[in-house]
């Protein structure tokens, strides 16, 4: 596996590849994912428990991680939790365990997207460089108007800054979870469904279950104080999608 540089998130102004983290007990695996990694360009570091996950995290500097649940010592979810206080990196869960519960709570800490073991390395690749290519929201140039951030009662989307204020209070979104919100509240006007979120957060060209849609608006809702009941900022549009809401 290639080495970090000195220093770790230096890099000079040359197009470098992008830096990946794999972390997986089962060496065959590791193996097998940094594998299918480095051949698709990627600069690979393999760890095999979650104390020197974190350690090469903080010299890697990464920008993808794939993470199994399952890690002796420190799992995967307290090694996401502790990743996402200095890395806003995309990380991956990968997880033996099919049970919703385990999905839901991966996500809760600051994963993108999960894959259920056995997979194939190669849709793993594809899922990586798809977020690695995926337009962020608000990344486009902003028009003149478009300074001012968007409200929603007392809820305001700041895109350019990629920032979103509750009473004024910054609330800890995840990138992922930002740019849902983001892509609902620049549409007041329209209902998007879980296929248009996936096209415009994710990428077009992105493949997995739609449903990881849902987790994210349930996860979002969580930290704004929302529920499916109340619907203050997300409205649910029964049988079609999602819509920003009214913030009453």
């Amino acid at each position: 596996m290639s080495a970090a540089q000195p220093g770790g998130a230096a890099r000079s102004d040359r197009v470098v590849a992008p830096r990946a983290l794999v972390v997986e007990d089962e060496p065959a695996l590791a193996t097998l994912v940094a594998g299918y990694l480095e051949k698709d360009g990627f600069e690979v570091e393999v760890a095999h428990d979650g104390e020197s996950a974190l350690v090469r995290a903080r010299e890697l500097d990464p920008d993808a991680v794939v993470l199994d649940l399952g890690l002796p010592g420190i799992d995967g979810i307290e090694v996401c939790r502790q990743l996402r206080t200095f890395s806003d990196c995309y990380v991956v869960m990968l997880t033996a365990r099919v049970e919703e519960v385990d999905k839901l709570v991966g996500l809760s800490v600051g994963a993108d997207d999960y894959v259920t073991k056995p997979f194939s390395p190669r849709e793993l690749v594809a899922r990586l460089r798809a977020m690695l290519r995926r337009p962020r929201v608000g990344a486009r140039p902003a028009e003149p108007e478009a300074s001012e951030a968007l409200r929603v009662g007392d809820l305001e989307v700041d895109v350019p800054a990629r920032e979103a204020r509750l009473a004024g209070e910054v609330v800890p979104l995840t990138r992922t979870e930002f740019d849902v919100l983001a892509a609902l509240a620049e549409r007041p006007t329209m209902v998007m469904t879980r296929t248009m979120l996936l096209e415009v957060v994710w990428g077009g060209d992105w493949v997995g279950d739609e449903h990881l849609v849902d987790v994210h608006i349930r996860h979002l809702r969580l930290k704004l104080g929302d529920s499916a009941e109340l619907q203050r900022y997300v409205r649910t549009v029964r049988g079609v999608g999602y819509r920003i809401g009214a913030g009453e």
